[in-house]
């Protein structure tokens, strides 16, 4: 088997690159970029919004030319009676004055959004934030970006978010506030360096290229193409953030689930294993609308690097089996108020010393006999079976970041006795996860919603 090479072997970076321009790229790896590390989906799904784009303006260069051919031949009152005969009045404004000036509307609109946050932000620096500006910095050096992004920390109000965006040839990232304020034993330092992973993925990706905006506007308003393309590129700036901190993967899917706090506690096998055992037709329906992969498949995804995330059907394969049933079966499968005590008096019975108090992990608060964020966050998840499912070693045939079997990293959801001993987390076959911690942290995770990155 042929393993893709290592980001090292596929991204050396000079020492002076040329300067982005309309015909190298943000990247040293020129426009059309890595495209190992794209989700499958997202290049079909770009040249069909492209497609689309061109579709649209040849529409409106036929609509305008019959017009006007029409006046010539029949004069005002045929074009009259042609448009409300045809009930299209509506779409001829559009396409007159509404689709000529999308170009100028993009362009302006991310201007604005720029002198926006140089307005009202705090711009990271060697002397600003210096800690989330190197990880920008070394996020740009390891995808061969020709410049480091403009970065900006921007009062959050509570909304855990970051996002991508550029204006001209120039890129920035903008983290939210409340990824930074969560301090003491409640932080997760590589949950926000996989953050700013992601963001800086989605600039070397040329997510928010003026041209890709451009030309998957229209797309953007199609059901269920639109979201596909959007989620994808998810997927593609998931890969980045994995590539560039794998360890706060965990992190992440716990924050973006449970929020800045309480994310310390959420267990992310629980939570993948959800994404393969509720295949509910409703599930599918609210993923197929929405911009961002739901949460649960999300995490399957990162914990599973074996194949690309999934886009439109539930993926399969989980390693533990819950207590609970899912909630696509029927309510009389739902334990009575007696059976649910009986279960919690067994989990309570099993649960390791120093486990309870999940409510006390806050800044200040000292828990001393707590186990680590990440060590809760990825243990075997209580009153489980293992199953007979293993994740793959991998490698993930769309990632450029794999290297040859022997040297894989070890998996930031393995236990950390497993990652010594093995190397390889759950990929290794045979071994037994059931028993025993393992070891990490939380933060905030990509929940960009910013239109002008996708």
């Amino acid at each position: 088997m042929t393993y893709p090479p290592t980001a090292a072997q596929v991204s050396p970076t000079p020492s002076a690159p040329k300067k982005p321009s309309l015909f190298n790229g943000a990247t040293t790896h020129g426009v059309r970029g890595q495209r190992r590390i794209r989700h499958p989906w997202e290049l079909p799904l770009l040249w069909a919004g492209a497609a689309a784009t061109v579709l649209g303006y040849l529409s409106w260069g036929g609509a305008i030319g019959g017009t006007i051919w029409l006046f010539a031949a029949e004069g005002e009152d045929a074009v009259s009676k042609a448009w409300e005969y045809a009930s299209m009045l509506p779409l001829v404004i559009q396409l007159v004055f509404l689709l000529p000036l999308l170009p100028f509307l993009i362009w302006w609109m991310r201007a604005i959004m720029y002198a926006q946050l140089r307005a009202t932000s705090v711009r990271m620096s060697p002397t600003q934030f210096p800690e989330g500006y190197r990880m920008v910095a070394e996020a740009a050096a390891q995808f061969g970006m020709r410049n480091v992004p403009d970065a900006y920390v921007t009062m959050g109000n509570g909304v855990i978010n970051a996002f991508a965006a550029g204006h001209g040839f120039r890129r920035f990232v903008v983290v939210h506030s409340d990824l930074f304020e969560v301090g003491g034993q409640g932080r997760d330092r590589d949950a926000l360096k996989f953050v700013i992973g992601h963001e800086v993925g989605h600039l070397a990706a040329g997510h928010v290229s003026y041209f890709r905006l451009l030309f998957t506007n229209l797309l953007s308003l199609v059901p269920l193409l639109g979201p596909a393309l959007s989620r994808s590129q998810e997927y593609t700036a998931d890969n980045f953030g994995y590539s560039f901190a794998p360890e706060g993967s965990a992190g992440v899917m716990g924050l973006l689930s449970g929020g800045k706090y309480l994310g310390t506690e959420v267990n992310v096998h629980e939570l993948a294993d959800r994404a393969a055992t509720d295949p509910s037709f409703f599930v599918h329906w609210v993923n197929w609308g929405s911009s961002h992969p739901i949460t649960t498949w999300r995490a399957h995804a990162l914990r599973d690097r074996s194949k690309p995330g999934a886009l439109w059907i539930r993926p399969k394969g989980h390693l533990f089996d819950s207590p609970l049933p899912a909630g696509h079966r029927w309510s009389s499968q739902y334990p009575s108020p007696g059976e649910a005590i009986t279960l919690l008096d067994a989990a309570d019975g099993v649960r390791p010393a120093g486990y309870g108090d999940q409510f006390g992990r806050f800044t200040r608060v000292p828990t001393p006999d707590r186990p680590g964020v990440r060590t809760l966050q990825t243990s075997a998840p209580l009153l489980s079976d293992r199953t007979g499912y293993v994740i793959p070693a991998g490698p993930y045939r769309d990632d450029a970041r794999r290297t040859p079997p022997g040297d894989e990293s070890a998996s930031p959801f393995a236990a950390p006795e497993q990652q010594a001993a093995t190397g390889t987390g759950f990929g290794t076959a045979g071994t037994d996860t059931t028993s025993g911690p393992r070891t990490d942290e939380s933060a905030a995770g990509p929940g960009d919603e910013d239109p002008s990155q996708s």
